[in-house]
């Protein structure tokens, strides 16, 4: 789903309002079968996850043996409960994410990070290949400090290797996770309703250094 956008973050200020009401979400997750919305299993964990287009990111995800469930929705930025327009306009200031729910005995943070440089370009700033704009940007947004940490190490290991394969630094924000804003129902595992929907997202070629040992948080 390629368009071109603003590539610069709007001030908090002139973000457009939003609204009160959230947006409706339907049934389980179409692969995985567990519901997308709150509550999750006992000791379950949770992180967001921008990589440009969410259709691709999110089937990414889901293939990992040990997420529960994932979802495709909005957040970084400051609008409440925006539409997918109104992300496309880049007034909304929000990332398209995906929201990883995973079972930390089964999958570690660190493979998640793994997945998530080793599948796409984390070096081109506000945007993914041919999409361009804010909502596009690299991002990792953690729900612990032990997340933060790791995901920072992951990122100064993985750009040592791109570095030294000649590539620019890495662009990947990494924030604590604010509110999360589900998208539209049609965009919730799309590339499983519509098998040939457009995907920019595959192996970038490189292997990050870390997510390889025991599992945990």
């Amino acid at each position: 789903m390629p368009f071109l956008r603003s590539a610069q973050m709007p001030a908090p200020g002139d973000a457009l309002p939003g609204r009160d009401a959230t947006m409706p979400v339907r049934g389980p997750h179409r692969v995985l079968g567990a519901p997308i919305t709150p509550p999750f299993p006992d000791g379950a964990r949770e992180a967001l996850f921008g990589m440009g287009c969410f259709w691709g990111a999110e089937r990414i995800f889901w293939r990992i043996p040990g997420v529960h469930t994932t979802a495709a929705g909005y957040a970084g930025g400051y609008t409440p409960n925006p539409t997918y327009e109104e992300v496309c306009s880049g007034r909304t200031g929000h990332n398209e994410v995906v929201r990883v729910v995973y079972d930390p005995a089964r999958v570690s943070f660190g493979e998640l990070v793994r997945a998530f440089f080793e599948n796409h370009d984390p070096t081109q700033g506000m945007r993914q290949g041919n999409d361009v704009g804010t909502q596009y940007r690299s991002g990792i947004y953690v729900t612990g400090a032990d997340q933060r940490a790791e995901a920072e190490a992951a990122r100064d290991a993985f750009g040592r290797v791109l570095a030294a394969a000649g590539h620019g630094p890495i662009t990947t924000e990494i924030a604590d996770a604010g509110p999360f804003y589900y998208a539209e129902p049609y965009h919730q595992q799309y590339l499983d309703a519509n098998p040939g929907g457009y995907c920019n997202h595959g192996p970038n070629g490189f292997s990050c250094p870390i997510g390889l040992g025991a599992t945990g948080g």
